[in-house]
């Protein structure tokens, strides 16, 4: 699944670098090649008819753009380097972020190690972005104090429980509570059409199913360690979920009636968050959960807290 760029006012090194490599004809004609079917760089001058430093310069500039990857592959005269295209669409939003935080009230990022409980059964594992922090299908890394550093955490069924404050909520008019992490389904190495449905509750109440399409591989995460198996899964998507007195939603689509109020997201000392993916789920395909130094985006679970 190809990614869309997103970027505003405050980005201006990317936006510089996306200029650069929208800024001539035969950047755009050599994205557009890509987008057929990757290739190697001495592919790219052969079918432009351009010398070899030359394509090597226009693919540097539309790496560093963020629009392309680039992969080192074993060939008959050596390493060559694979170039495939990573964008679906980009958006560039005029507002800095800026501006849009002045509603936000309260932000917090929880390590996806930090976890209150879990439940989980094999295949499962944990991994930091130095080294696996228990033996893979085992438990033994899920109760290790080493836990906390965790940035990769696959599970088949199960949970994993995060509590997060809510002392700003007793005192303040909030109206949208939001959650946004990295994750994928889990299939043994990957598998892009890896469905899994990946229920989600608050407070012990389930008010949702986030559906994943896949566990994805194919290219490396732009974040992942050197020693991470590129047979492995590599990257998730960036999902989102938000609570508001009129409902809550997953990506943009209301999935329950459920209300801060209705949920006591405004009563306890904390907020309870569970993930996971129930046995009896119709698509019971695992899942992967991304901290801020594996896969493709630079967080962990952030929970944000608005007036809006």
């Amino acid at each position: 699944m190809k990614e869309t760029l997103s970027l505003n006012l405050e980005n201006k090194e990317e936006l510089v670098n996306l200029g650069k490599a929208l800024s001539s004809s035969i950047k755009i004609d050599i994205l557009h090649f890509l987008l057929q079917k990757p290739a190697i760089i001495s592919d790219v001058a052969a079918h432009f008819d351009i010398p070899l430093s030359s394509a090597a310069l226009h693919i540097k500039t539309l790496e560093s753009a963020g629009l392309i990857s680039v992969q080192p592959i074993p060939g008959s005269k050596g390493a060559q380097k694979l170039c495939g295209v990573l964008v679906s669409d980009i958006h560039v939003d005029v507002i800095p972020d800026a501006w849009t935080k002045s509603r936000q009230l309260y932000r917090e990022d929880m390590p996806i190690g930090c976890y209150f409980d879990y439940k989980v059964s094999a295949p499962c594992g944990i991994v930091s972005d130095q080294t696996d922090l228990g033996a893979e299908d085992s438990l033994t890394g899920f109760f290790s104090p080493e836990r906390y550093k965790a940035q990769l955490i696959w599970l088949t069924y199960g949970y994993l429980e995060y509590r997060f404050s809510n002392t700003l909520l007793k005192s303040n008019s909030a109206n949208k509570i939001q959650f946004t992490f990295e994750i994928c389904s889990e299939a043994l190495g990957y598998n892009p059409n890896w469905r899994s449905d990946v229920s989600i509750w608050l407070n012990d109440i389930e008010i949702g199913v986030l559906q994943c399409p896949g566990d994805y591989g194919g290219r490396r995460g732009k974040l992942n360690p050197y020693w991470w198996s590129d047979a492995s899964t590599q990257y998730g998507d960036l999902r989102k979920i938000w609570i508001t007195e009129d409902g809550c939603y997953i990506d943009e689509q209301k999935v329950s009636d459920h209300t801060i109020s209705s949920l006591g997201l405004n009563k306890n000392s904390y907020m309870s968050f569970k993930i996971g993916v129930k046995e009896d789920a119709e698509f019971a395909g695992g899942m992967n959960l991304f901290g801020e130094k594996f896969g493709d985006y630079p967080q962990n679970i952030v929970m944000e807290v608005f007036h809006e």
